[in-house]
């Protein structure tokens, strides 16, 4: 059987700020979808309003996704084909605790200078934890989502 195909999705009020904000927390790229936002409006398959400026290119107003630098994307539209987060518009603000979120492991002994940096691009420290199963810092982004450092 061929393995199954995913992304993780993250609701957001701000997609785009939140891609950047992600993007620069993993080293990931935006997706450029510039050439498929182009060829759909020519189509009419797009209304323009349905677009944004983003990072001097076409975006989707409403979704945006990041990749993993080294990993392979489709050309033609600018879609991640590996690892990739995508962040899609919602109207209302998060209100309780993730049923999921993201484990970040910067490496061995590099959990503060990551934390700091993080802080640096938005994150917020919400808790810090030591136990007998380890030690992490759990932290927010720009939105409130919950991920951890460890």
């Amino acid at each position: 059987m061929t393995p199954v195909h995913w992304k993780v999705v993250i609701d957001a009020e701000d997609p785009h700020a939140q891609a950047d904000f992600w993007a620069a927390a993993l080293h990931y790229e935006s997706e450029d979808n510039d050439a498929l936002i182009q060829r759909l409006l020519e189509l009419g398959a797009l209304p323009h309003e349905a677009t944004v400026e983003y990072h001097a290119r076409l975006a989707f107003r409403d979704l945006v996704a990041v990749r993993h630098p080294d990993d392979p994307y489709d050309k033609d539209s600018g879609t991640g084909l590996g690892r990739r987060l995508l962040f899609q518009r919602v109207p209302e603000r998060k209100t309780v605790k993730n049923r999921l979120h993201l484990d970040l492991h910067p490496g061995e002994g590099r959990r503060a200078a990551e934390v700091e940096r993080l802080t640096g691009l938005g994150a917020s420290v919400l808790n810090e934890v030591s136990g007998p199963s380890g030690a992490w810092v759990v932290m927010r982004d720009p939105e409130g989502n919950e991920f951890c450092v460890h």
